[in-house]
């Protein structure tokens, strides 16, 4: 963990960059503001930092891959920790899928660390659709879901679940409920 000052650092610098992307308000009485937020540059490409952005999460998750090697709770929960405080960040930054079963076991470390992201029912539709799209690739989720559960967090932060629940529900292949 003496690393993580370093990457504390390097994502505090890239989460300022986001930041007045992030919040920057939304006029919901323009009926084209979501057509315009599609079209828009992805607020990466719009803060010109998503190769930084990118390789920060990826180092993110094989730390936090290397915590499970080890059994390092405390690193895996300082790791949750970070990207709660940098929530712009957390919110901008994505990998993409690819339809293999590392690629899905990728997707579900950060999902697991970003530990519900900032709502419960955003993360949980984004399961549902990438378990689906990982269904049809032919990729035994079941295996892989049990795997990142028993790293995954246990507290339930917004009364839905805790994010090992969700994903052991998940893992019983019953879509993951919003109720």
């Amino acid at each position: 963990m003496s690393e993580l000052p370093e990457l504390e650092e390097w994502i505090a610098v890239l989460d300022a960059s986001i930041e007045p992307i992030a919040t920057r308000p939304v006029d919901l009485t323009d009926p084209d503001w979501v057509r315009k937020m599609q079209e828009g540059p992805h607020p990466l490409d719009e803060a010109g930092i998503r190769p930084e952005a990118e390789a920060a999460l990826r180092d993110v998750i094989s730390r936090y891959a290397e915590g499970d090697a080890e059994g390092d709770e405390d690193l895996r929960a300082a790791l949750r920790a970070l990207l709660e405080r940098y929530r712009s960040f957390c919110w901008a930054v994505t990998l993409p899928f690819e339809p293999t079963p590392e690629g899905f076991r990728q997707q579900l470390r950060e999902m697991s660390v970003k530990d519900h992201g900032g709502d419960t029912r955003d993360m949980m539709l984004a399961l549902n659709d990438l378990c689906g799209q990982a269904r049809e690739a032919g990729v035994d989720l079941r295996p892989l879901l049990l795997d990142v559960a028993h790293i995954s967090s246990d507290v339930d932060k917004y009364g839905m679940g805790s994010m090992r629940g969700i994903l052991l529900r998940a893992a019983g292949r019953e879509p993951v409920g919003l109720w």
